[in-house]
């Protein structure tokens, strides 16, 4: 059977971003205002695992870091499909960067136990780092491809993938175990059913925090959070506008000139 583990980001809601303040004292973002959402990208991560489920013999866990509400996120992705969630929450894990966070979450697959692949988003919406894939397969000890957008073979220990790069691709084989960053070209993410949501309601997320991962309070969190940020502040955007009246060609007149003045033509 193959073990898949997809790792996902509960990321406030965009469309309420303007809620988002900064703390002045410890220069994090305090998001308690703000309802979840599923990272966009990780569904794309979400999407590839049930494919692969209905495929072959398969069993996809579900594993996020985050506070006690992201469980709305997991029990989402246990709705469209997933066998088990993980959830790993405690006081001692918040604020962490890229680093504290990427080994925080290999922390919680090396408990979970054994696995094959290794599926996430290639960034999160509110970081936009893809730090976290990377240095998780380095503290994991695996091979890593980031910015996957076909898997290509799957069949076997060896797998072949293709990842964008800037002007073109590269097509890469590997062998399992790997973690795989994926993008939103590598398919198009399924809604949510209400049979789904029904047989979501008798799986159980099992949460755990610091004690139960056994990780140095050191290690984790802000503490553990190599990232120093020394000045965080709000951009004030303004705009000037002005209403040009008169005839259409007028209007085009003045228009013409305008941007001229400017130096835009």
């Amino acid at each position: 059977m193959l073990k898949i583990v997809v790792c996902v980001k509960a990321v406030p809601d965009p469309k309420e971003a303007h809620k988002i303040k900064i703390d002045p004292a410890t220069k994090i973002l305090t998001r308690s205002d703000v309802p979840f959402v599923l990272n966009l990208v990780d569904k794309n991560a979400m999407e590839a695992a049930l494919q692969l489920k209905e495929q072959l013999d398969a069993h996809i866990t579900i594993l996020s870091m985050g506070p006690p509400p992201a469980d709305n996120i997991v029990k989402e992705c246990l709705a469209l499909g997933a066998d088990q969630g993980f959830l790993l929450s405690d006081r001692a894990f918040g604020g962490a960067d890229a680093y504290a966070t990427a080994y925080t979450l290999a922390k919680g697959i090396e408990k979970i136990g054994p696995y094959d692949v290794v599926l996430c988003g290639m960034a999160s919406s509110d970081g936009s780092t893809e730090w976290v894939g990377p240095e998780m397969a380095t503290f994991l000890k695996i091979p890593v491809v980031t910015r996957v957008n076909e898997i290509v073979e799957y069949d076997g220990e060896w797998w072949k993938v293709k990842a964008g790069l800037e002007n073109g691709y590269r097509l890469v084989r590997v062998k399992l175990p790997a973690v795989f960053t994926v993008t939103r070209d590598l398919n198009t993410p399924r809604s949510l059913t209400f049979s789904g949501i029904i047989k979501a309601r008798k799986k159980e997320i099992t949460q755990w925090g610091i004690d139960e991962l056994a990780v140095p309070e050191e290690s984790a969190g802000q503490k553990g959070s190599p990232t120093i940020i020394s000045n965080l502040a709000t951009i004030d955007s303004k705009r000037t506008v002005e209403i040009i009246t008169g005839t259409r060609e007028e209007k085009a007149e003045q228009l013409v000139q305008k941007l001229a003045d400017t130096g835009l033509i």
